[in-house]
């Protein structure tokens, strides 16, 4: 059963797409955390973070380069982001698809905040 990104990758179903490219694509999360939050999400199926080749390390690369280009386009880049990932339940992956997140347009605090 495809998940709900690989059906938006094969746009089956409508997102509000922010960036793409061969190898990623990008869109708002439906329920941001937020002002700013994208899931950025490889074009290759994989479950989860433990699901990518220890030597596809690219894979991983490619979302936060892209995220971090996507956040000097939109003139947030400066001020500052953080971006997620989560791995299986108890990290709190809910869509079996691997992403990151993307949070960004005000003071993130929480964990790791100093």
């Amino acid at each position: 059963m495809p998940t709900i990104f690989q059906k938006i990758i094969r746009r089956e179903i409508p997102a509000d797409i922010v960036f793409e490219d061969e190898h990623v694509i990008a869109f708002r999360d439906i329920a941001p955390q937020a002002p700013v939050h994208v899931l950025f999400v490889p074009k290759e199926d994989f479950a989860t973070l433990n699901d990518v080749p220890g030597d596809r390390p690219e894979i991983v690369g490619r979302l936060a380069i892209a995220a971090a280009a996507y956040a000097r386009a939109q003139g947030f880049a400066e001020d500052g982001y953080r971006i997620v990932m989560n791995c299986n339940g108890d990290g709190g992956q809910t869509v079996f698809q691997i992403h990151l997140h993307l949070l960004a347009g005000a003071p993130l605090g929480g964990f790791g905040a100093r």
